[in-house]
């Protein structure tokens, strides 16, 4: 069962006799576990989506089923209830209580939803040391670097322990260095505890990078929704195309495996050498950097049976072993 599923879903804004379509008939289902990224053009309908998801906006038409309970259509009163069960919120500003520090501004959430002050402090300490911030607790967020308060955004979002995490830019406003390191950990952290993730992104590196199937909007539409893989290797249309980049043969290899594009075999010995657990992007740099045609792939341990070699990595970028929707 679909942790998040839409189905026809609409937003429509009318005044009068105008009518300003946002969001126009979007099913998608993002499954157990899934990370789904949510892209499009500037006024595409991305947040409005995402905020219809998370009960913040209500629908036009259509409907909403949120871990098996259908919520587009519950009474404004019943919103929190919902809210507070199954989502947990992460914003690219941040949206920390200045005056709380740290430890506190998690705290916080634990105690709302009814645990008693010292184990909610406790669990606190726990999730900051799990986001890698136990000795920063009882900083303000002005003492803080951006990094370190959307890593207080993440613990504090999981502290209700929901089942959905909505995530609107959430490393928008970070320095590359620091985006690409709290994707990483976001993503462990959030695969090890088995959350479903929609986030909405402006970045096609990060959708490609986190995403576990990505939904392209135009006009309030969803032009197309598929795995990564699928996105760069079958885009829908011209637009899909144009949108994902000129260079989306390249931008696939990075999503590719070599231990999936290798042959049994020994390389020469003055071949260059790539892990089995790198990307076909890697295994490309290496082979130009020693201007060779084939590498050796080698396991943890050092050991090569199989290569890979320049024709195995230009097959994979044009023509997919397989595609999936």
């Amino acid at each position: 069962m679909a942790t998040v599923l839409t189905e026809q879903l609409s937003k429509i804004y009318r005044e009068g006799s105008n009518e300003v379509v946002a969001v126009r008939e979007v099913n998608f289902a993002a499954e157990p576990g899934e990370v789904v990224a949510i892209m499009g053009p500037s006024g595409s309908g991305k947040t409005t989506l995402l905020s219809m998801l998370g009960c913040i906006l209500r629908p036009s038409d259509g409907r909403i089923t949120v871990c098996g309970e259908r919520v587009d259509g519950l009474d404004e009163s019943q919103l929190p209830r919902v809210r507070r069960r199954y989502m947990g919120f992460i914003f690219q500003s941040f949206n920390l209580f200045a005056a709380l520090t740290a430890a506190e501004n998690v705290e916080m959430m634990l105690t709302l939803k009814g645990l008693e002050r010292s184990k909610a402090r406790r669990r606190s300490h726990e999730l900051l040391e799990a986001v890698g911030l136990g000795d920063r607790a009882r900083m303000l967020p002005r003492e803080l670097s951006g990094g370190q308060k959307q890593r207080v955004g993440v613990a504090r979002a999981l502290a209700a322990d929901p089942p959905v995490m909505l995530m609107d830019e959430p490393f928008g406003a970070l320095d590359p260095l620091t985006r690409a390191a709290l994707q990483d950990e976001f993503l462990r952290l959030l695969h090890e505890l088995g959350k479903t993730i929609v986030f909405v992104t402006h970045d096609i590196d990060e959708a490609l990078k986190m995403g576990t199937r990505i939904a392209l909007l135009r006009a309030g539409r969803v032009v197309q929704y598929a795995r990564p893989e699928t996105l760069l290797a079958q885009p829908a249309d011209a637009f899909v195309g144009e949108f994902v980049g000129a260079d989306r043969a390249l931008k696939r290899l990075a999503l590719l495996r070599v231990a999936d594009h290798a042959t049994p075999g020994r390389a020469r010995a003055d071949a260059p050498a790539v892990g089995s657990g790198a990307s076909l992007r890697e295994a490309l740099a290496a082979l130009l950097a020693a201007d060779a045609d084939v590498a050796a792939v080698v396991d943890a341990a050092g050991s090569s049976a199989s290569t890979i070699s320049l024709a195995a990595i230009r097959a994979a970028a044009v023509a997919p072993r397989r595609a999936e929707a």
